[in-house]
């Protein structure tokens, strides 16, 4: 899971560099752009193919703190991913090709091809950012706010004061768990308690 976050940092910036690249090629037709485009484009293929497995892996583990909402859109978001994966691999493949073979044309298609699909790892990368911060936040407060609705309704009933007391710990506690459970989930090593020290 900690892999994820990271490697889809590279999975949107790669892209974007290789396009640069390749519409440098596209206009100087340069034969050091063209192997420079090559290679960036093996490379970003490898990484998206990185970012998907890693991601694959990552999605379980968060599956259960996600709205039902999120749930789907986590869905999608593997979804897309691979289809973003495969499309690299092909497109860095006819790239590659295009060098080896010096076919200028080829190199278009794999050029043309490239844009559409860093146009892409964008809206991958907003359904990334909607399940961690729209769907994964609001769910982890959700769970908060019923831990404190649960801790007042056992608090009322108790008569005695270390019984209430008790109730709102026991709150605390698992509001705590849950919290370290999810920043881990994310790739936050720190727990609440490390912040408090």
């Amino acid at each position: 899971m900690l892999l994820h976050p990271p490697l889809t940092h590279f999975a949107i910036v790669l892209p974007v560099v290789t396009s640069v690249f390749g519409l440098l090629y596209l206009l100087s037709r340069k034969e050091g752009l063209s192997k420079i485009t090559a290679g960036m484009l093996v490379v970003t293929a490898l990484v998206l193919i990185a970012a998907w497995y890693t991601g694959s892996k990552a999605g379980p583990e968060i599956y259960d703190y996600l709205s039902s909402a999120g749930k789907h859109e986590l869905i999608e978001h593997k979804n897309l991913g691979l289809y973003l994966a495969i499309a690299f691999t092909v497109i860095a493949l006819i790239g590659f090709l295009g060098y080896q073979f010096k076919k200028f044309a080829i190199e278009v298609v794999a050029i043309l091809l490239l844009f559409v699909a860093t146009g892409m790892t964008f809206l991958q990368g907003k359904h990334g950012g909607d399940i961690v911060y729209n769907h994964g936040m609001p769910f982890k407060a959700y769970s908060m706010e019923v831990s404190l609705k649960e801790a007042t309704a056992t608090a009322e009933e108790a008569e005695e004061c270390d019984e209430q007391v008790e109730a709102y710990e026991d709150a605390v506690y698992n509001i705590q768990l849950l919290s370290d459970e999810v920043q881990k989930l994310y790739g936050n090593p720190f727990s609440a308690k490390d912040s408090e020290e």
